[in-house]
């Protein structure tokens, strides 16, 4: 009799998958891809996802049996598991790493895993016996664990009891508060079922003959109802001028009656509109595009700001979707795709599914089901970098918008992938096509398409024919010489705020850091407060007059007087969001201002408050931080101000000048998109630095070939590879010895390609110090013998006794 055996990815961080016994039929009704609940180690239990199923029993371990079979079908398919083994193998990570990053968390149930109740949920009726039972001991206790489910059942199988209350939302998983999304209910207006013919309205009307406000009130409400439309309370009120109190007493007389309407905020119209019709350049692009495709399956699409990227996307959705395949489309920021999901559903209507980390746990599981089965309204999936995991089964394009971005590299935890280039490996696995669309595209994407290896298509006429704005350099050095400087903005770029909001027109300042100002220091010593955990000075925010930290989130109150000498002389240096927005209020006290940053934008619609707000021209001036600059689309704004260009241009990094050219050009894109020209004011104290420069005149070509020149010189990307490993630990002298004996390890590898060891510019966070050391890989060294080699001092290094509690971080790509 032969047995059967199964090896399973756990979602823990170990590099191999382990082997589990199994009887014959249920090897028979396992298929790649289904979970299983087994236990591993002495009491844990995980989710495991069965990876292959054979009949060669382990050799080093006695294989346990599993627990039971948790999926009726598979919820993993092939396609994903070979991706996921190339991000394993490419980013140097676990398996497991890759299996916990790309499931939601509800599929991953584990003994720790926490429960609650969903106070929200009434139906008892449908739970059967046990869940009914779990389901009224969160009534008296306000949490389980999946360990304490199984006590009280007294059963060892209760995954998938806790999995059908997750489902039937009775219960969820603790990482899950968001807000919970409520539809929105709207008060309306009719008249009581007893009115209805002509005569009993007279009697009516002289019935009110006393009560002026009342009548007045239904008289409004027959005026208003010749439109046919159901009538809000809300404006019943304002048009007749009335208190709601005067409606709810007509109400309690009988002649009115309350009915409420439920309105979706993310409501999707089912009717699709036609595509616009593109303009020739547009049509020009498109054709290109496709023709690049006929050749190559990766295509960069190098589109200056406003030029209708979008429009163009659009139209290529559309063929594929014809085509019956599934469309992704990769954002970079969780801001951007609240305009762009309008935008598309205006097209699509109902085939698009939004995947991003601010959307609750049930809403991604559905997603996630949807994908899987091949959904109509799954068709186009509109993502951050985490979307590339879903289950595709016929994927025919992927967009990269924005295709620049960083925020589409996961720095932490692992996988430590980057989604664009991950993506274009998963199209190449479903040998789908794959469009990277920037104004500004990395030099990377813009190498490899000068090199041939990607088409490359351009589109360099602003929709419309707007001509780029005017953007000058303001010297914030000679405006301080001549002191013409009110706060932290200049006498030019007040006057050009001034003079757009007088002609009705929106303003977006740029400042690119959050809080009120990132020293506090005392005038007498000379002691700035730090954080206790970080080796960083503590930013001020005066909203909530507290010290915090940005690295660990540690605050504190506002001290009156120095910690060091006593002396309550403390001044403020440096500013961020918060001070401007103070500072406009001062300056402008007539208009709206508004402000856009981590901190303004915590829950799921955060974003799409002030974004709506500012669409409707409720805000004049929005200051805010980098979201700002990827790709919004505003109609009404003709200046954009950006405070303080030197911060991006003196960062201590390979990029920097890339990148700040990148930000100040995708800033400056935002000013005079629909019909006018815009100005962009950029305040700096080095108007002459050649970054500054070249964006003045948008000139990317530029740009990149002085930047390529540098990276060849000092052997950085694209022409090598880096390879970074990072050394963690809370005592110092450990990681210091570790690196050390890291180093002379890869020295004696890879020689002169080893740098380090550096510590970063802030050394050390959450009580954790860091250490780095950079590996540069020479264009014609194999990748992959590189790899093998550090995994190998690795291994080593972790063998050793005293270097074992280390964390040990592998980035590959890491910029």
């Amino acid at each position: 009799m032969t047995q059967h055996f199964i090896n399973v990815i756990l979602p823990i961080p170990l590099q191999k998958t382990f082997t589990y016994a199994v009887t014959e039929e249920e090897a028979n009704f396992l298929q790649k891809g289904m979970r299983v609940a087994v236990s591993f180690g002495k009491t844990k239990m995980y989710t495991a996802l069965v990876f292959e199923i054979h009949t060669t029993a382990p050799t080093l371990y006695e294989a346990k049996e599993i627990n039971q079979i948790l999926d009726e079908k598979p919820i993993v398919n092939e396609q994903q598991l070979k991706h996921w083994s190339w991000i394993a193998q490419y980013y140097m990570c676990s398996l497991g790493d890759v299996y916990r990053a790309s499931l939601p968390s509800a599929f991953l149930l584990e003994s720790e895993t926490i429960v609650y109740k969903n106070e929200a949920f009434t139906e008892e009726t449908i739970l059967d016996d046990d869940e009914f039972l779990i389901f009224e001991a969160l009534q008296h206790q306000s949490q389980l664990t999946i360990h304490q489910v199984a006590d009280i059942l007294g059963k060892k199988k209760v995954m998938p009891i806790v999995n059908e209350l997750i489902k039937k939302s009775a219960i969820y998983i603790k990482e899950e508060i968001y807000e919970q999304y409520k539809p929105k209910l709207v008060k309306y207006v009719r008249l009581h079922t007893s009115y209805n013919s002509d005569a009993s309205l007279n009697t009516l009307l002289e019935e009110l003959s006393r009560a002026k406000k009342q009548r007045d009130a239904v008289l409004t409400y027959f005026q208003l109802s010749t439109s046919k439309k159901p009538i809000k309370a809300k404006d019943l009120e304002e048009n007749a001028n009335v208190s709601s109190a005067i409606l709810k007493s007509l109400v309690d007389k009988n002649i009115f009656e309350f009915y409420h309407i439920q309105t979706d905020r993310i409501s999707f119209k089912g009717d699709t509109n036609d595509l616009k019709k593109l303009n020739e350049f547009q049509e020009v692009a498109l054709k290109e595009i496709k023709e690049t495709f006929k050749e190559k399956d990766v295509t960069l699409f190098h589109g200056i700001t406003s030029s209708g990227k979008t429009e163009v996307y659009t139209k290529l959705i559309q063929e594929v979707l014809d085509a019956g395949k599934q469309v992704l489309f990769l954002l970079p920021e969780i801001a951007l795709t609240t305009q762009i999901i309008t935008r598309l559903q205006f097209y699509f209507g109902n085939q698009i599914s939004v995947f991003h980390s601010k959307y609750s746990m049930n809403e991604r599981v559905e997603v996630w089901n949807n994908v899987l089965e091949n959904k109509s309204k799954a068709q186009i999936i509109l993502g951050a970098r985490s979307s590339i995991f879903l289950p595709f089964s016929n994927l025919g394009l992927i967009v990269v918008d924005e295709e620049h971005e960083t925020s589409y590299k996961q720095f932490e935890p692992s996988p430590r992938y980057n989604a664009r280039d991950a993506a274009i490996v998963l199209s190449n696995i479903h040998k789908a096509k794959i469009l990277l669309g920037s104004a500004t595209p990395s030099l990377e994407s813009y190498f490899n398409a000068k090199q041939e290896k990607y088409g490359f298509v351009e589109l360099n006429r602003r929709h419309g024919n707007v001509q780029l704005p005017k953007i000058e350099l303001i010297d914030v050095k000679e405006k301080h010489r001549k002191k013409e400087m009110k706060g932290h903005f200049s006498d030019r770029m007040l006057k050009l705020i001034q003079e757009a909001l007088d002609e009705k027109e929106q303003v977006i300042l740029f400042q690119n850091r959050r809080g009120f100002s990132p020293v506090v220091e005392c005038k007498t010593c000379g002691v700035s407060p730090q954080c206790p955990n970080c080796d960083v000075s503590l930013t001020y925010h005066k909203f909530r007059n507290e010290l915090r930290c940005h690295y660990c989130n540690y605050q504190r109150a506002m001290p009156n007087s120095c910690g060091a000498c006593g002396s309550n002389t403390l001044d403020t240096k440096g500013f961020g969001t918060e001070q401007i927005e103070l500072e406009l209020k001062e300056l402008f006290p007539d208009f709206n201002i508004g402000r856009m940053d981590l901190d303004t934008t915590r829950g799921k619609f955060g974003y799409q408050k002030i974004i709506g707000a500012f669409e409707a021209r409720e805000i004049d001036i929005l200051v805010g931080t980098q979201m700002l600059s990827k790709g919004l689309d505003f109609d009404n704004v003709s200046l954009v101000g950006i405070l303080n260009a030197d911060a991006m241009l003196n960062f201590p990094d390979f990029r920097a000048h890339e990148r700040a050219y990148q930000l100040m050009v995708q800033v400056s894109g935002r000013a005079g998109r629909s019909k006018k020209q815009g100005n962009v004011a950029i305040q700096t104290y080095n108007p002459y630095h050649q970054i500054l420069q070249q964006v003045s005149t948008t000139n990317y070509t530029e740009m990149y070939k002085e930047q390529l020149q540098e990276r060849w010189q000092y052997k950085y990307p694209p022409y090598y590879r880096l390879i970074k490993i990072t050394l963690k630990h809370k005592d110092y002298n450990k990681v210091d010895s570790g690196i050390n004996w890291l180093f002379k390890a890869l020295h004696n590898s890879f020689g002169e390609h080893v740098l380090g060891p550096t510590a970063p510019a802030v050394s050390r966070i959450r009580n954790q110090y860091i250490k780095n050391l950079v590996i540069k890989i020479p264009p014609k060294q194999s990748l992959s013998n590189t790899k093998a080699q550090i995994t190998k001092i690795k291994n080593t290094f972790e063998a050793v006794k005293d270097f074992r509690p280390i964390r040990f971080i592998v980035d590959v790509d890491a910029y």
